[in-house]
């Protein structure tokens, strides 16, 4: 959130925050018995739990780099993200701790507020439910993020409070009941939050959240009924796909993003590791280059979410290159540097602030609710009108005409299977899916020998390590955890 934050030194209040603390009388020692005394206090404990969201691990860094490296999308010449790149990753891989980390960080400051919030004298009720959905809605996040990266993990559900290994370490939870939590925290989280709002986890955050996890657990009827939830609610997607960009709250179709003030305690680390300079503070080899696959099957003419959009210039008004919306094509001026030559990701588009940048991070868009649901309509019952008009809303919004029911697109349930992939990848490109999408296509495949996915995760794994190995179909548990907690296996094949 964009708030500064104090750090306290307390274990069970580790890394909750706020400048109100500094009005408190002086105490001997900090407790959840005398810091959760306020309303002030239990907002202090929320605003800490959605900052853990900011963190490098998390989608400040690595979770983008997690969720689009591996794929079609992205390259790089970097080194400091060559293991995602390659698949070549290990379990000390800096990414892989990182995210573990990171989403562990958020989910212990979310079992803080759930347990400690409930206690708190607080005149308004209504506020004191919607932060503990707003806490169940984060925990539900962090541990979905988690258990489509690694499988099942511990399942922490009250607060680590001490560095006893008893309190600490616990076995690996299933796939299966971690997700099981995680339906039930976000389908908690949906009554207790409002419907909207523009800052925060919503109602509508929550089901669309839902809508994504049952359809990567291939549960059809039970994402098109989350994702109806939110249609529902009378949500259009924004008229211009251009000025979504970059994320900063500006219509309903955000249904949650990260929130970044531009300062070193809260700016965003991402924009300067994508962007060419000037934009960017300086000049280096850049995460998540778009690769020629994704630029030569995007039609760069008509559709508004690739096509010429006009020359960038930086503030000092130096050329950068050329904006194709999704993706700059870098063809700098005079004195240029070559690690600016070429497309970059233009989804964030922040001047350089020193690794600093005040553009938020989409978590949620409405655009992908409506693909959930014709993808979810469509494997139960092939193509109808209904799931043909969802697809539409996408397609028409990025100027390209409305499928028919006689359109090649729609003739059957894999041509429209190919299709909602294809208008995904394009909708979606860089936001920190499609690694994920291309996780979940090959499992689907596993699971239903009659669906078949253009390219799944398996035929980048066979690509890249000359083999369809389904262990890289997860990434393995991090060494340092495993080193930590005598009560966790690594994943197969690591």
């Amino acid at each position: 959130m964009k708030k500064t934050l104090l750090y306290l030194p307390v274990c069970a209040l580790s890394l909750l925050a706020s400048c109100h603390f500094l009005d408190k009388p002086p105490l001997t020692t900090l407790t959840p018995n005398n810091f959760f005394t306020s309303a002030t206090d239990a907002e202090a404990s929320l605003t800490a739990t959605y900052d853990a969201l900011q963190g490098t691990g998390g989608y400040g860094q690595d979770l983008n780099v997690m969720g689009e490296m591996p794929s079609d999308d992205c390259t790089s010449t970097n080194g400091d993200v060559n293991a995602m790149d390659k698949i070549i990753w290990v379990s000390t891989t800096s990414q892989i701790n990182n995210v573990f980390q990171q989403a562990y960080i958020g989910i212990n400051r979310a079992n803080i507020v759930l347990k400690y919030v409930p206690t708190v004298s607080m005149t308004d009720t209504v506020r004191r439910r919607q932060i503990l959905g707003e806490a169940r809605f984060i925990r539900a996040l962090n541990y979905f993020n988690l258990v489509r990266a690694y499988g099942g993990v511990p399942l922490h559900l009250t607060p680590t409070e001490s560095g006893a290994p008893a309190d600490v370490n616990l076995g690996r939870a299933t796939s299966d009941q971690v997700y099981a939590q995680v339906v039930a925290d976000l389908t908690a989280a949906a009554v207790q939050m409002p419907l909207s709002n523009p800052n925060r986890a919503t109602q509508n955050s929550a089901n669309a959240l839902l809508a994504r996890v049952q359809l990567t657990q291939r549960n059809w009827a039970a994402a098109q009924a989350a994702a109806q939830k939110v249609i529902a609610n009378g949500i259009a997607l924004n008229s211009s796909f251009n000025s979504l960009y970059p994320a900063e709250n500006k219509s309903a179709e955000s249904l949650f993003e990260i929130q970044y003030a531009g300062n070193a305690d809260g700016g965003n680390i991402l924009p300067d590791l994508l962007l060419p300079s000037p934009l960017a503070t300086y000049s280096f080899p850049k995460f998540n280059i778009p690769t020629a696959n994704l630029i030569s099957i995007a039609d760069t003419v008509n559709d508004l979410r690739w096509a010429y959009a006009g020359t960038v210039t930086a503030a000092n008004g130096q050329r950068v290159g050329r904006s194709h919306v999704s993706y700059i094509d870098g063809k700098p001026g005079p004195g240029g540097n070559n690690n600016d030559v070429g497309p970059f990701v233009f989804k964030w588009r922040s001047l350089g602030n020193g690794f600093n940048s005040t553009d938020n991070t989409y978590v949620l868009r409405y655009a992908e609710v409506l693909l959930n649901y014709a993808e979810a309509s469509n494997e139960q019952n092939g193509p109808t009108g209904d799931a043909i008009a969802k697809l539409n809303q996408v397609r028409q919004r990025a100027g390209l005409p409305a499928l028919t029911a006689a359109s090649p697109q729609t003739l059957s349930k894999q041509a429209l299977r190919d299709e909602i992939d294809y208008q995904r990848r394009l909708e979606m490109a860089f936001e920190g899916e499609r690694w994920f999408d291309l996780l979940r296509y090959a499992r689907h495949t596993i699971a239903d020998g009659t669906a078949h996915h253009a390219v799944t995760a398996l035929d980048i794994i066979q690509q890249m390590r000359s083999s369809r190995d389904v262990n890289y179909l997860l990434f393995p548990i991090p060494q340092n955890e495993l080193y930590t907690n005598p009560l966790i296996q690594q994943n197969p094949g690591y």
